[in-house]
């Protein structure tokens, strides 16, 4: 059941990134993403169907158009396959199968669950892309994300009668929202508004889990962006002014709060003495 469901989960994750591939390139620009049809930037024919599925026709084409063998960014099939590595990465973390063995509404807990975290991998991978392209967080991906996280959280938490769950993860999106709107209003041109409304999300998410994910991916994207930034000084690839986009490093520290924050808070409890 295990390896059906990472299978799947897989399978649809590639498909999701396909479309992600279209939405990273149109919000931005403000175009539609449903229409027109993907087309060969260099030629301008549309994509065939069979020359639009995930990884395996970049594949086949070489990275090359089909009708004017203009390149193919192998950024393509390297956010489909993200897309569907963090989409199986999630359904191992939440173990969606278990519902099969609880009655109903019980079962729609972890299915709820992991829908809530599937948005938010699929939503942080388009953020992330987009930001690093543009060093924007379009509000157009953000904010619609808010109400469609927090009803399946809500379901969540009533199938099982885990309010309290559901409130901490109110107050996580109070906590981190207000503390990135205060960076912001103290020094805005290091922390912009997106930042802000993306900090809210995730609290949402990581308050759900925990007091303890809640500071590990908090304090988290700081010290990975931290890093990265330091490395590109020392490399001379930015100067100590050099602003760099924070969106990828806030969902980085995130990703690492889902998977791995329990046991570094607990860790770290262990290293200070509380725990």
């Amino acid at each position: 059941m295990i390896a059906a469901t990472a299978t799947l989960t897989g399978g649809f994750g590639l498909l999701i990134g396909s479309f992600l591939n279209v939405v990273i390139f149109r919000v931005p620009a403000g175009r539609s993403v449903v229409s027109p049809p993907s087309s060969c930037g260099g030629c301008g024919v549309q994509i065939r169907p069979f020359d639009n599925v995930p990884v395996l026709s970049w594949l086949l084409l070489r990275g090359r158009c089909r009708d004017c063998s203009a390149r193919i960014s192998p950024r393509y099939p390297l956010i489909e396959l993200l897309t569907g590595v963090v989409f199986t990465a999630v359904a191992l973390r939440f173990a969606p199968w278990v519902a099969l063995d609880l009655p109903l509404p019980s079962a729609l807990g972890p299915i709820a669950e992991t829908l809530a975290f599937a948005v938010l991998a699929g939503v942080g991978v388009a953020l992330a892309w987009i930001d690093i392209d543009t060093q924007r967080l379009p509000d157009a991906i953000v904010l619609p994300s808010y109400p469609v996280v927090a009803v399946l959280l809500l379901v969540a938490a009533a199938s099982t009668a885990d309010w309290g769950s559901l409130l901490r993860a109110v107050a996580g999106a109070a906590i981190l929202f207000s503390a990135y709107f205060a960076m912001a209003f103290a020094y805005p041109q290091g922390m912009g508004l997106g930042d802000v409304k993306l900090a809210g999300l995730l609290g949402l998410a990581l308050g759900w889990l925990g007091w303890g994910e809640l500071a590990v991916g908090g304090f988290g994207a700081f010290l990975l962006g931290g890093a990265y930034a330091v490395v590109l000084v020392l490399l001379r690839r930015a100067g100590r002014g050099s602003g760099i986009p924070f969106g990828p490093w806030m969902l980085a520290g995130a990703a690492l709060a889902v998977f791995a924050g329990k046991p570094i808070w607990l860790g770290y409890l262990h290293i200070v003495g509380l725990g």
